[in-house]
């Protein structure tokens, strides 16, 4: 985009639609953050602008339905929870084992869930990026408020802020094994979830490990 374009608000362009776009390599990519921070607006995102193939999200929500449909909730939350972890876990490796990447779509917000992640690439030698979702606490429960969520309550989202913001700096990404951290703009920044997947661009296939 030229200096001197407009953005859509009738402005001009801001510094971030300048930069040339991050670079992801072939491999795992984590997402981090709490419901309702953007995630699954930035993949869709994606999938629309044709950066990436729907069939590279790997969503533990998406997987939920599957196993026990939209709005049905399991009775027993913890072998659900295993069941859907498992299948995703399955999804990844698959991914990973044909030298495709994997985006990993769920909070992923404490050290455990990562490991778990981290150690399923590094079966595959895959380099790890993490994807950093950390709105503002007021930008995150408006979201929330916006998106009408009934299996969470704001307590709940204050939660989950509080851990991403405890548990999931960059620096510590970086020393559970992370190659790279990005930080995803959003609302905060006035940036849309078609701009911030703009400002990346993916590798999605790399040789498959012999």
């Amino acid at each position: 985009m030229p200096e001197n374009s407009p953005d859509r608000a009738g402005g001009r362009s801001r510094p971030h639609d300048l930069t040339p776009p991050i670079r992801i390599p072939a491999g795992l990519v984590v997402l981090v953050g709490p419901p309702a921070s953007g995630k699954t607006s930035f993949v869709r995102a994606l999938v629309e602008g044709r950066q990436i193939e729907a069939e590279a999200v790997v969503s533990s929500d998406e997987i939920r339905a599957e196993l026990f449909g939209a709005s049905a909730e399991p009775g027993d939350s913890d072998a659900a929870d295993a069941r859907i972890f498992e299948e995703r876990d399955r999804r990844i490796v698959a991914r990973l084992a044909a030298g495709l990447s994997a985006i990993a779509e769920s909070t992923n917000v404490t050290p455990r869930a990562r490991e778990r992640l981290i150690g399923l690439a590094r079966r595959f030698g895959a380099p790890v990026t993490v994807l950093r979702f950390a709105p503002d606490v007021a930008d995150l429960l408006q979201q929330y408020t916006e998106r009408g969520r009934t299996d969470l309550t704001a307590a709940d989202v204050r939660a989950y802020a509080a851990v991403t913001s405890r548990d999931a700096g960059a620096d510590r990404l970086r020393a559970e094994g992370a190659a790279a951290v990005h930080d995803v703009l959003g609302r905060g920044q006035g940036v849309t979830p078609a701009e911030a997947a703009a400002r990346f661009a993916f590798a999605m296939c790399c040789p498959p490990v012999r």
